[in-house]
């Protein structure tokens, strides 16, 4: 079912389950919960159809569908996450609903696809900068990451890089992903800001884990020269192990 007038739905939750259901691709479905262990209640949209959706949602009723979305159904969890980007509404309502939303967060393709729709944090990156402070302070795998991959998107850059590395660092969390999240937003920074962000790596600030995968990142980027990445090996800390991706 495809409605192209708001004015034609009446019930937003009952729209959005319509649509998802029209637009389940079953082999997509088997792709993606490859890419994502242990998620079992898929259906199977593709993310660019669930923005469509969501901003939909997000104009005719958030409300409506924010307290009865299905939290269960990854679709629906990132529906649900995607509208706060979509929404009209002021920073305080916003900074309510991520408070809402992100505890819910239970993988990575949630969590990156929805800070990636937040585009009105670079409206003001100083209150959301100040506002992601505890979210990094978490001991919560996906929260801590929320906030990682914020930093990722909105704060690698001139006036923030530095309050950047010093959050970044003394992050330690045994789950995956966050070790794996550090490790991108620290190649990031160090494509961007390479004597900065060399200084955490010769210091020794991140674990074993995290350091090796940053470098092993770095390395892989063509941004880099032969030089550097020949340098960064040397830097590798043998007790650690990175083999999975």
């Amino acid at each position: 079912m495809t409605v192209n007038k708001d004015s034609e739905i009446t019930d937003i939750t009952s729209w959005v389950r319509q649509e998802l259901e029209a637009n389940t691709d079953l082999k997509y479905r088997e792709f993606h919960k490859s890419l994502v262990p242990g998620l079992e209640n898929l259906l199977g949209v593709r993310v660019p159809k669930l923005r469509q959706i969501a901003k939909t949602a997000a104009r005719v009723n958030y409300e409506q569908f924010a307290a009865q979305a299905n939290t269960e159904v990854y679709e629906e969890l990132m529906i649900r996450g995607m509208m706060i980007g979509y929404a009209n509404m002021d920073d305080h309502k916003r900074m309510q609903e991520l408070n809402a939303f992100v505890p819910l967060i239970n993988n990575w393709g949630i969590c990156d696809c929805c800070c990636t729709t937040y585009k009105f944090i670079a409206k003001d990156r100083k209150k959301w900068f100040e506002f992601l402070i505890p979210y990094i302070h978490s001991d919560q795998e996906y929260v801590i990451r929320f906030a990682v991959v914020c930093m990722i998107e909105f704060f690698l850059n001139d006036e923030f890089i530095d309050r950047a590395l010093e959050l970044l660092s003394p992050i330690r969390h045994e789950g995956y992903y966050v070790k794996m999240a550090v490790a991108w937003a620290v190649s990031i920074a160090y494509i961007k800001y390479p004597e900065k962000t060399e200084v955490l790596l010769t210091k020794n600030l991140l674990d074993d884990f995290t350091h090796n995968k940053a470098i092993q990142k770095v390395r892989e980027s063509y941004r880099v020269s032969k030089e550097v990445k020949d340098r960064l090996k040397e830097m590798k800390r043998p007790t650690a192990r990175c083999s999975r991706a």
